[in-house]
Parts: C-alpha cells; structure tokens; sequence
C-alpha cells in the first residue's frame, strides 16, 4: 500500500474507517457463497443491442461533489437500468458516500441485472458484509495483499473488478491474475482526474483482459473518447446522478449509436488538440467532474 501521507486527506479518512470497519467485520458472521449474474455476459448483450455497456451508480454523496441525492435508492437504480445500464454499483461505504450494505441488499432485490459492490475493501473479513455479482479491489490500498484478496473474493464466488491508476499497479495487478481490470482516471493523491489516464494505461492491458474506464466521464463524447481508447465498458457516477437517472444514462448508453453530439465530440477534439499545442494538461479539478 502506498504511504498514506501520499494520499489526499480525504481519501486518508476514508482508509481509516475502511480499516475499522475491517476490524469489526472480522467478529462477524460467516463466509458468504455467491451464484453471481455474469457480468461479462452482460457487456455482450449490451454490443449486441447497439448499448454502450455502462455500470451506473447509485452514489448518494461522495467528497468530490457537493450536497446529497436523498431518493430512494431503489427507484434510482430501476430508473438506471429502464434507461440501458448493463449493470449497476452501489456505495457501500457509509461514512464518506452515504452508501450502505442494506441498499446494496435491496438494489440486488430489484433489478435483473449484476450489481457491484463499490466499497473500499482491506481484509477478507469484509467481502462477507453482504452479496454482490462483483467486489471491487483497488490495488493502490490493498498493495501486496492483491492475490490473496483476489482469490479469497473468487472462492466466495465473486467476480472481482481489480482498479488501478498507472502502470504499475496495472502489472501488480495482471501478475495476481486479475481478468477485470477498471482503470481509474482519478489521482487519489491531489483528487484530480484527467482522461488520458486511461490513454496511456490501456494500451498494456493484456487483450484477454476486460477493460473498464473509471471516473470523469461526463458526456456521450467523454463516451466515444473512452471507447476509443480501447474501454469495452464504463462506470459512470455523478453524471448520471445528477439530474433525470434514466435520461441519463440512456444518453451514455446511445453515445455510439446516435448521430446527435458528433459535433460536441469534433469541438472537443478540436479543444483538446489546441490544449496539445499550447502546453496545457487535460487535468480538472475533481468538484465540479463526474466520478
């Protein structure tokens, strides 16, 4: 794990209550057992369908923006799916998102679709807390403990999404055989997110990999960016959570299919390409971008 004063403050009080929750769930219960819905089956109906495949999630806050979404849950997730998310996460970190393994539990109830527990795991003890499709590792907090966290989740029949930020937790990653890879355009050292991240992580995923686009992604052109680059799905927050969540998220999910925002893309190239020859970086402030 990196050295915690590396990370923004916020993140730092997220892993210390991570780590108290990990201690209490060690007193608890027993190992669950999963029969998972197949996330990948679900990408593929999704191309079959002319969908651009898209976790939506259901995050009632989070550090990087401003206020709450106080609807129920339930509601914004079935609304999510009527308009094409392939599949859903839910926060269940309750402290610094509002989340809950209780809304997970009834989320999973309702839809049809896989449900990813978006949490921030650091011992085997929490895997247990409820039932999902898929957990979530990220492999800058968890470090060398990776494959035993990978196969311990995978035993209890989980599928597992590993998220990295560089190349070289992209390796740490590969080498604990991880075969769900999300890569995360937020730096959480400063909390900032930048696009091209993914452009330059992508291209040393192995082929045989699933590779997911996290974080920033804001409109049908960030879609078609995303796509470009090589992401066969994408997990999308506050963009969808602010506002209509069917509207939305139909609107991500038809980025390739529709004609309409070719021309935002091509005004989006055409500012990125002007940022290129001036020197700008196509870094943003995290409190005002989608996660």
């Amino acid at each position: 794990m990196d050295d915690p004063d590396e990370l923004a403050p916020a993140v730092r009080s997220i892993l210390s209550a991570a780590r108290d929750r990990a201690d209490a769930a060690a007193e608890a219960g027993e190992a669950v057992s999963i029969a998972p819905r197949d996330l990948e089956a679900a990408f593929e109906r999704a191309e079959a369908d002319g969908r651009v495949p898209v976790i939506a999630e259901v995050k009632p806050t989070s550090p990087t923006t401003e206020g709450s979404r106080e609807d129920d849950p339930v509601a914004l997730a079935e609304g999510m799916v009527a308009g094409g998310a392939v599949a859903l996460s839910v926060l269940t970190e309750p402290e610094h998102f509002g989340g809950s393994v209780d809304t997970l539990g009834r989320v999973r109830e309702a839809v049809d679709v896989p449900v990813l527990r978006k949490d921030f795991v650091v011992d085997e003890a929490q895997l247990d807390a409820v039932e999902s499709d898929v957990v979530l590792l990220i492999a800058r907090f968890v470090g060398d403990d990776l494959p035993d966290l990978l196969a311990a989740a995978r035993d209890r029949g989980f599928q597992v999404l590993v998220e990295v930020h560089d190349r070289e937790e992209l390796e740490r990653a590969v080498d604990a055989g991880a075969t769900t890879i999300g890569v995360n355009n937020r730096d959480l050292a400063e909390l900032v997110v930048d696009l091209g991240t993914f452009e330059s992580v992508a291209p040393h995923v192995p082929d045989d990999a699933t590779l997911i686009a996290e974080s920033g992604i804001g409109s049908p052109a960030d879609v078609r960016r995303m796509r470009t680059a090589g992401a066969d799905a994408l997990l999308v927050g506050s963009a969808i959570m602010d506002g209509d969540v069917e509207a939305n998220t139909r609107e991500l999910v038809r980025a390739e299919a529709d004609g309409d925002g070719a021309a935002e893309g091509d005004a989006y190239d055409a500012a990125d390409d002007e940022d290129d020859a001036s020197g700008e970086s196509g870094t943003r402030d995290t409190t005002e971008t989608p996660t």
